[in-house]
């Protein structure tokens, strides 16, 4: 797999968020996570990038250009993660 650079907003108790971490593990593919929890200006960081404040988001991409994943469900991320491979 290429270097991809991933993101994920996730917050504390979101079983979403928990299986994209889970499935990013199992593949061993490195991520950073920001956690919305509690953090309001944040949320508003994605309805403006994106117009969603729900999580989670995943941004995947490799030098300057990314893309974000804002459905919820594996297959999204699989789809673009296959891409990359």
């Amino acid at each position: 797999m290429r270097n991809l650079s991933v993101v994920v907003w996730s917050k504390d108790r979101c079983s979403y968020c928990d299986d994209v971490k889970q499935y990013l593990d199992q593949k061993e593919i490195e991520y950073k996570v920001i956690n919305l929890t509690n953090r309001d200006e944040l949320r508003d960081i994605l309805e403006v990038k994106y117009g969603v404040r729900h999580v989670p988001v995943i941004e995947i991409g490799e030098g300057n250009t990314y893309e974000a994943i804002t459905e919820v469900g594996i297959q999204a991320l699989e789809k673009v993660i296959d891409k990359y491979n």
